[in-house]
This record gives structure tokens, C-alpha cells and sequence, in this order.
């Protein structure tokens, strides 16, 4: 119970923060006074807002008109975000041109939109976090996994208790990884963190790289709240990561930006978190086949996204997708290495 109020109190605060960046449109007058100057500096007022300090011209001095306001900037980002989604979905690359053109006004700014869809992914994660997608097969094979290596790890101790030298070396690092794998399992089984952490591979690393994952899987609860709390707070980490593979698809052009580009990443990055959240709900609602085919987007929103914001060919757009979709890949795990390399397991 504490850990779902914990997600919906993330999902609020990124809405309320992201709302604290995004730009003020006008408000509704319901609960509000009517000045004919300033509460703020006293400047006689001309409209809705006053021309010297910029303060509403109205400010609420009822608890309904608070609250109305409370929600007003939580769900609707004064109506904004009901005019950027549907762009953002269909048509990604008219609404990042908009955007970067100036035509902002009805629009949530890439920045406010971040934060507000990081809050609300790592909100739904926590939530739903080992909720469905686990089948009774599943289930039962990794049961069978789990007696197979506490099988081996008998077998091996046994080996250990007659043994010396570099066979007893040898001997005790299999010991160690057997159980730092049945260790792995049973914090999946009961529910602590998800299947894919037994898909970690430490083999191929750098050796301080493989060491954290080791460690990694050695205590699995904790490195998973340390993984997602990381994760939380350097999300934006991933905009300046992305940049300079998107400024590669145009190099050394005069008529695209580095401003343009980090636009683009941000926009697209929220789109992405959004489709984890879709996909996050279908797996909770038992539909993780349809959850799965979600995956099938990103490249295609890709490509709108390119050939809108750059007018390019389908061609150009086509052959840059393609290259964004390997660097995209090439991100994330540069990410996930930063995060391992932090320390954070230390």
C-alpha cells in the first residue's frame, strides 16, 4: 500500500513540476477577485495579467478555487497537453517543427512534458512492478530452475570438501556464482524484481562493470531500488546522451541546430515513456501479447518524427531512422553502464 501511494505520489509531484516550468496561460475566474490594480505592485491592470510584474490580474481566496487550480495544473496543463498528445503521437514531427518555429502557445514545452512523463513512468513501474505478465508456466519453470541449481550447489560443495589447491579456487568461484544466481531467482519468485534480471550477463565486461553486476545479483532487492532510484534521477542525463547521435544524421548542417536536435530527443523521449506506460498497463490488464506489439512503434514514430521536424525524402528519412534506431539501442546502454558505474552497488 505504501509503495502504490509512493507511485501516485510521483505521478502528481512530475505533474506538478512539470507545470511549475511550463509556460502560464490565462486562468478561470471562479473563486477569484477582480482588482483594478495589482495585488502584487500596485500597477493599475489592463487585462488578465498585470503588464509590470506579470502577476494574474485575479488571485483565489477560497479552498474550492485552490483545489481547482491544484487540479487544473495536475490534469490539464491549462488544456495543453489534450492539444500536444494527439500531435505527439500521430504527428510527432509537425509538432517538434511548431515547436522550434515558435508557434508554442498551445503547446506543452518539451521540458515540462519530460519531467511530467518521467514522473509518470517510474510512478506506473512502481506500481505495477511484478503485476501480471508472469505466467502459472513461467511460474512453475523457474521453480524447477531454482532446484536445479540448489542441486548443482550441493554437488559442487561436495567436490569442495575433498579438493585443494587451484581445483578448490576454481571450485569456489562456481560455488559463488551458483549462488549468486539462486539468489537472482528466488528474489523473481518472490516478486522483488523482475524476470529480466536473471538476463544479466556479466561475462564480456570490464572487470569493475562485471563486478557490479555480480553484486548486483548478490543482493537483487537492494540493487533494484538503487537501479530505480539512479534511474529516477538522472533521466535526463539520456537528452545530452542522444543529441550528438541525432546532430550525426545531419553533420555540419548550417540549417538544423543543436537546439533543433535537442527539441527532437526530448519530444521523442516522451513519447517513449508514454509507450512503456501503455505497455506496462497491457501487461497488468493479462494482455502482454498486445503489449508486445507496442514495440513495434518506435521506428515507425521515428521515421514521422524525422521526415516532419527536417522535411526530408522518405528516403532520407528511411536511412536516418534506421541509424537512430541502432543509436538508440547504443543509448540506453550507455546509460544503464553509467548508472552500474556510479557506484551505486558499492
Amino acid at each position: 500500500m505504501v509503495g502504490e501511494l509512493e507511485a501516485l505520489g510521483d505521478v502528481v509531484t512530475g505533474a506538478v513540476v512539470g507545470r511549475a516550468v511550463e509556460p502560464k496561460a490565462g486562468e478561470g475566474d471562479d473563486g477569484h477577485t477582480h482588482e483594478k490594480n495589482c495585488l502584487n505592485c500596485g500597477t493599475e491592470l489592463t487585462g488578465d495579467y498585470c503588464h509590470a510584474c506579470g502577476q494574474h490580474a485575479h488571485v483565489h481566496r477560497t479552498l474550492t478555487a485552490f483545489f481547482h487550480d491544484f487540479l487544473h495544473g495536475v490534469l490539464h496543463f491549462e488544456g495543453k497537453i489534450w492539444r500536444t498528445l494527439p500531435l505527439l503521437a500521430w504527428k510527432p514531427g509537425q509538432l517538434t517543427r511548431d515547436y522550434i518555429d515558435g508557434k508554442r502557445a498551445s503547446f506543452v514545452s518539451p521540458v515540462a512534458l519530460f519531467l511530467f512523463c518521467v514522473f509518470l513512468m517510474f510512478g506506473t513501474v512502481s506500481l505495477l512492478s511484478g503485476k501480471g505478465g508472469f505466467s502459472p508456466a513461467a511460474r512453475q519453470d523457474l521453480v524447477s530452475e531454482i532446484q536445479k541449481d540448489k542441486t548443482k550447489l550441493a554437488v559442487l560443495e561436495r567436490q569442495r570438501a575433498s579438493a585443494a589447491g587451484p581445483v578448490a579456487a576454481k571450485l569456489d568461484e562456481k560455488i559463488s556464482d551458483v549462488k549468486t544466481e539462486i539468489q537472482a531467482e528466488e528474489a523473481v519468485q518472490q516478486g522483488k524484481i523482475p524476470p529480466s534480471a536473471l538476463e544479466i550477463d556479466a561475462s564480456g565486461l570490464a572487470p569493475s562493470l562485471r563486478d557490479a553486476v555480480l553484486k548486483a545479483k548478490q543482493n537483487p532487492e537492494l540493487v533494484a531500488y538503487k537501479l530505480k532510484t539512479n534511474a529516477y534521477k538522472f533521466s535526463w542525463l539520456i537528452i545530452p546522451l542522444s543529441v550528438p547521435f541525432v546532430w550525426l544524421l545531419f553533420p555540419f548542417s548550417r540549417r538544423f541546430r543543436v537546439y533543433d536536435h535537442t527539441v527532437f530527443v526530448t519530444y521523442s523521449l516522451c513519447f517513449m515513456m508514454l509507450l512503456v506506460v501503455a505497455a506496462m498497463l497491457f501487461q497488468a490488464a493479462s494482455l502482454a501479447g498486445i503489449g508486445g506489439l507496442l514495440w513495434l512503434i518506435p521506428p515507425v514514430h521515428m521515421y514521422r518524427q524525422l521526415k516532419g521536424t527536417y522535411a526530408l525524402s522518405r528516403g532520407a528519412a528511411l536511412w536516418r531512422t534506421t541509424l537512430l534506431t541502432m543509436f538508440a539501442f547504443l543509448v540506453i546502454t550507455l546509460f544503464a553502464a553509467l548508472l552500474i558505474g556510479m557506484g551505486s552497488f558499492e
